[in-house]
């Protein structure tokens, strides 16, 4: 066998990995065996990569190998799972710089000799490469706190950013009928950088899961577009793979928020509007937070001495506390004296698809725990209390009551139907949409203020304590 074809068999049998994998991680109970796969397969496709023979030395291959290598085990070991929307944002940048610096290699070796399909996958992959490194720098500022998480706009931000894409679109077109044209090639690359920063800067924190996916889907495009640069088909059916998932990944999530990828790009939520009228006419009158129900751990464990049936929601907050282990123990307490315990995961919840599924992952929750939205939410009514751990906009009932809210229509869990509803929370301040909670101030709700981890583990030492003296 020669050593092209071993590579192509090297390759075919990466991509079918690939493909198995992302099948296997569209289920809970396959999703540590589709990591498996695509791990194999991304094993398989390096060292593919590696027997190819244009490779005239490996001297600097090795030491990228050796770099890269301790990057990312230093990641995989020390980044904790709280952090893992700005690790996938990084990792997003870091890919997008990664094509977008392939594909200007390409143009230097290639020139003005470079074929059309060749100028138009590599003009394409450098601006999406551009735009998804840049892009994904702002999410992981808005993510990790560095940038306000609330929409930063500018005066004709969004005409300015059409216009920014179609001047780019129009210079590819240019290459391609002028490939010699080293400034434009160059200036398309700059447009890429500048789009990325003016695109990802005005949407707010709380649409960060939709643009990962989207950032997600840009980074993949642009491998594919390697691909087709380079004549690499792993690099063509992985991007493929990559770019087409992100994309129906964001429109779930842009779904399960009702609401569309132009909204959340050029409508995003993170600060207040103007107060509009409601369904009756009149203007929403505020939340007045002095009327909410506080209360202490001890009164919520009086709640939950006589409470059969009980729905955890866990949010942002509760990844921020790191508080899912604590979380997981109250649910064992509570079974144990005799509850029945379930965990309501809605699609949005925290900074990432799957964020909530992730942690509680990770604290070893059992799977079969875990309902979506769209199959507990109607249990909610029969429910004794719902425990909602530092989610705010997801469990808001403004999305159903307030025509005016710049959540309306989204789909959201219904805890306020529950009989009681215990909400643990750092303080009143609204989650990112920027609006207040009416949950907060209803008669059946009690708000807990602290921090979750440690308003948890008191509430646990209470609950087990009983246990305790009743055995």
């Amino acid at each position: 066998m020669t050593s092209d074809a071993l590579v192509q068999l090297l390759y075919l049998a990466a991509s079918v990995l690939f493909i198995l994998g992302l099948q296997a991680l569209g289920k809970v109970e396959t999703a540590r065996r589709g990591v498996v796969y695509a791990e194999i397969g991304m094993l398989l496709a390096v060292v593919g990569t590696l027997l190819h023979h244009e490779i005239v030395s490996y001297q600097w291959i090795l030491i990228s190998v050796v770099i890269g290598s301790a990057i990312g085990t230093a990641m995989g070991l020390f980044i904790p799972m709280v952090k893992m929307p700005e690790r996938i944002a990084l990792s997003h940048a870091f890919g997008g710089l990664a094509v977008g610096l392939v594909g200007v290699s390409e143009y230097l070796r290639h020139g003005p000799s470079i074929s059309t399909l060749q100028m138009a996958a590599t003009g394409f992959e450098v601006f999406l490469g551009a735009l998804t490194f840049t892009g994904s720098l702002m999410a992981f500022g808005k993510l990790q706190g560095v940038l306000p998480g609330r929409p930063i706009s500018y005066p004709l931000q969004n005409a300015t950013n059409v216009l920014g894409v179609a001047v780019s679109v129009a210079m590819i077109v240019y290459l391609v009928l002028h490939p010699g044209a080293a400034g434009v090639f160059y200036a398309l690359a700059s447009f890429g950088v500048v789009l990325g920063i003016t695109l990802v800067l005005p949407i707010g924190g709380a649409d960060m899961p939709v643009v990962i996916c989207l950032l997600n889907s840009y980074a993949g495009l642009a491998a594919a577009a390697t691909g087709f640069a380079l004549g690499n088909n792993v690099l063509i059916i992985c991007g493929a793979l990559d770019g087409g998932s992100g994309f129906i990944l964001g429109m779930m999530m842009s779904k399960a928020m009702n609401r569309s990828f132009s909204n959340v790009l050029f409508g995003a939520m993170g600060s207040t509007p103007a107060a509009g009228p409601t369904a009756t006419g009149q203007a929403p009158a505020a939340v007045p937070i002095s009327s909410a129900n506080e209360g202490s751990v001890e009164e919520a464990a009086d709640i939950l001495r006589s409470a059969r049936s009980i729905i955890i929601v866990p949010g942002y907050g509760m990844a921020v506390s790191q508080a899912q282990h604590i979380v997981r123990d109250l649910a064992n307490a509570l079974a144990l004296g005799g509850a029945s315990v379930r965990y309501a995961i809605h699609p949005v919840a925290g900074r990432m698809p799957g964020h909530m599924n992730v942690l509680l992952a990770e604290a070893n929750v059992s799977y079969d725990q875990l309902f979506d939205l769209d199959s507990i939410n109607d249990d909610f009514v029969a429910t004794d209390v719902a425990i909602v751990v530092g989610a705010n906009d997801v469990v808001n009932p403004a999305a159903r009551t307030q025509p005016s809210s710049p959540i309306f229509g989204m789909p959201v869990l219904a805890v306020d139907q529950a009989r009681t509803a215990i909400v643990f929370k750092r303080s009143f301040n609204p989650g990112f949409a920027g609006i207040e909670n009416e949950l907060f101030t209803k008669p059946s709700t009690m708000m807990v203020l602290g921090d979750a981890k440690k308003m948890l583990g008191a509430l646990v030492q209470e609950l087990k304590g009983e246990l305790k003296q009743a055995a």
